[in-house]
């Protein structure tokens, strides 16, 4: 993100100026997780600059800025973004600035964890391309604004069209409010627009260690979305007489209590994010557990304690996961 806002402000001067900036860069050591690398640059009219770079900690949050997502998105609309996404629809961000675009498309597919978009990603489309927006299948793509009166003439199918630089909804089916299971969105909503709160009761740290948190936290409250909806996946893989490993799927799906997690679970079964998801842990044995496993181990196990339901169950996972990560940093 850093790094595209320091080669939009170079080409804002000149052309020429993008090639040395990124020489410098490519030259510089590659960081470990969690340490810092300086960059010596120079900019006409600034001087001599130095950059410096932080590798986050966990790489799997590596390229992702959950706070451009939410400067340009209330939470109401990410999480309706989500939604649409969770059922493989097309999605369509429109923005001035290509990190603008490149930030938040990134960040959105994040959110996805521990599932990966299986379909057409493209985070700056060039408007030469434009016609694949026509494409019948799902796809999630970045537009500049300059595209969007081309756009608007284009016989474009279903879609959600996103205006990052006005946070509204250019195009939408209407029903992106009612794709979650109700108590889950609502859990889930209500963590997100307490973030802040959660974060300074929880840590007096510096901005970067700030930083992280906030992605931390954003991450671990839409993990706990996926607990709560599929976190007891593991418990209905079993071996056939051949060794092996099959996933039951009915009997997964009925044995969940609520009927609005049944019925989204209906839905959200037949997608390939969730076919691909399956088959590769069909195809483990004793590989080593990713984070998601590890919170679905920690999830089974809290299990029996049916006294908290709801929004409540949901924000004390989350804050119980918070202050856990606080204590390791």
């Amino acid at each position: 993100m850093i790094i595209i806002q320091k080669v939009e402000r170079r080409r804002g001067v000149s052309a020429a100026l993008v090639y040395p900036f990124m020489r410098s860069l490519m030259e510089s050591p590659f960081p470990a997780p969690g340490k810092i690398i300086k960059v010596k640059t120079f900019l006409p009219g600034a001087g001599n600059e130095v950059i410096e770079l932080r590798r986050p900690t966990d790489s799997r949050l590596e390229h992702v800025d959950f706070d451009s997502l939410f400067s340009c998105l209330s939470v109401r609309q990410v999480i309706r973004v989500f939604a649409s996404l969770l059922l493989e629809r097309r999605v369509i961000f429109v923005a001035d600035k290509l990190s603008t675009l490149s930030g938040c498309m990134h960040a959105v597919v994040a959110l996805l964890y521990p599932f990966s978009w299986q379909h057409t990603f493209i985070p700056v489309l060039p408007g030469s391309m434009l016609d694949i927006v026509c494409c019948p299948t799902p796809f999630l793509v970045g537009l500049l604004s300059s595209s969007l009166p081309k756009l608007k003439e284009l016989p474009v199918e279903e879609a959600l069209m996103v205006d990052l630089g006005t946070d509204r909804f250019i195009r939408q089916m209407d029903d992106e409010a009612s794709l979650l299971p109700r108590k889950l969105q609502a859990a889930l909503e209500q963590a997100l627009e307490q973030r802040n709160d959660i974060i300074s009761q929880d840590s007096d740290s510096e901005s970067d260690e700030e930083y992280n948190s906030l992605n931390s936290l954003v991450s671990e409250a839409f993990i706990r979305f996926f607990l709560e909806t599929i976190g007891h996946y593991s418990l209905f893989i079993a071996q056939n007489e051949r060794g092996e490993r099959i996933f039951q799927r009915e009997t997964f799906r009925k044995s969940v209590a609520s009927k609005s997690i049944r019925r989204f679970l209906g839905v959200f079964m037949e997608s390939q994010m969730f076919a691909g998801f399956i088959q590769d842990r069909e195809l483990r044995k004793n590989r080593a557990k990713g984070l998601f496993e590890q919170r679905v181990d920690q999830y089974l196990e809290e299990l029996p304690d049916t006294e908290q339901s709801g929004v409540n169950k949901f924000l004390k996972g989350l804050g119980s996961k918070m202050k856990f990560l606080h204590k390791k940093s």
